[in-house]
């Protein structure tokens, strides 16, 4: 009797542990959540431009050189209600306060916002959930509670995660391990403006691996590698496996972005087979100048290591 009333009591409170953490409980300054009530300013942004000049702490004209900012695009905030598509009725927050008052509260998008970051990315998801963004219930970051404005800034000209040489930049602030990764001797040449992230990661998409733009990382890999795709008459397994088994993606002290240097990565699996990978290679063998210890190890005879369509190509030499 006792346990079962241990498992009811359980229960309950497992129900109510959901109920107090489910998304339409988040909690909510009271102070702006009056704003829902707020009436529309007559005059939209020229009301806001009185005060949002160059000279405030927050200066919006640069939106004007923005996709938000065109008046004579349909889909552009600022055809419809202006400043107050995206931060809500600005009636309020437009009157004079008293002194040593301070202004009503409107829907702001940064780290200082009383509003938290689910109200902040559900605007902006009132006219971005498509496409590549329609994955983002369930992605990793907004798992991890990130607001849109966390990576992107708004009232810019052009925002820089969307410019090739500035957006790493602003992945690193939370990625700083790829960014030693990146720094090393073979890399992919992110940092050197010629890659960017999101050529292989969809940031907002809860589906590939890793947020990988791609079914799989195979299929990413061989938009530039098509080479390695094959079919081939002689396959190598971990090539059509995954090409992390062998190669580390940001970047690797050894050539061609490889985990480790042959042949001790090619030991990894092919031991235990009588012959001579089997041995255990050394600095004694790179003295005696052992061709499996110098310039490409195992790949000197085994070259075509990706796959090979020789008739006499069962052993990847030719």
């Amino acid at each position: 009797m006792r346990s079962c009333c241990f498992l009811i009591a359980v229960l309950v409170m497992f129900l109510f542990s959901n109920i107090a953490f489910s998304d339409d409980d988040i909690p909510v300054d009271p102070d702006w959540s009056k704003q829902i009530n707020a009436p529309y300013t007559k005059k939209g942004a020229d009301r806001c431009l009185k005060c949002h000049d160059e000279d405030n702490e927050y200066p919006i004209m640069p939106i004007f050189k923005s996709k938000h900012g065109k008046v004579d695009d349909a889909r552009s905030p600022m055809a419809g209600l202006q400043c107050e598509a995206c931060h809500g009725p600005g009636g309020n927050h437009a009157k004079k306060s008293r002194r040593g008052k301070q202004k009503a509260p409107i829907l702001s998008f940064n780290e200082k916002s009383n509003a938290p970051n689910k109200v902040q990315n559900d605007m902006c998801l009132q006219c971005h959930k498509t496409h590549a963004r329609i994955g983002w219930e369930g992605s990793s970051h907004q798992l991890n509670d990130l607001a849109c404005v966390d990576c992107h800034t708004l009232h810019v000209a052009k925002d820089p995660l969307l410019i090739k040489e500035e957006q790493p930049t602003v992945c690193f602030k939370c990625h700083q391990k790829k960014r030693s990764e990146f720094h090393r001797k073979s890399n992919h040449p992110v940092r050197f403006g010629e890659m960017k992230c999101t050529n292989c990661h969809n940031t907002h998409d809860a589906m590939g691996e890793n947020l990988i733009d791609a079914p799989n990382k195979n299929e990413k890999c061989y938009e530039c590698h098509a080479e390695k795709r094959g079919p081939f008459l002689w396959e190598h397994a971990p090539v059509f496996e995954d090409c992390t088994i062998c190669h580390t993606p940001h970047g690797s002290n050894y050539q061609a972005l490889l985990k480790k240097a042959p042949p001790h990565l090619c030991q990894q699996c092919h031991a235990q087979q009588n012959n001579h990978a089997d041995i255990l290679y050394s600095e004694q063998n790179l003295n005696n100048k052992s061709k499996f210890m110098v310039g490409g190890g195992c790949l000197n005879c085994h070259s075509v290591i990706h796959g090979s369509n020789h008739p006499s190509g069962v052993k990847l030499m030719r």
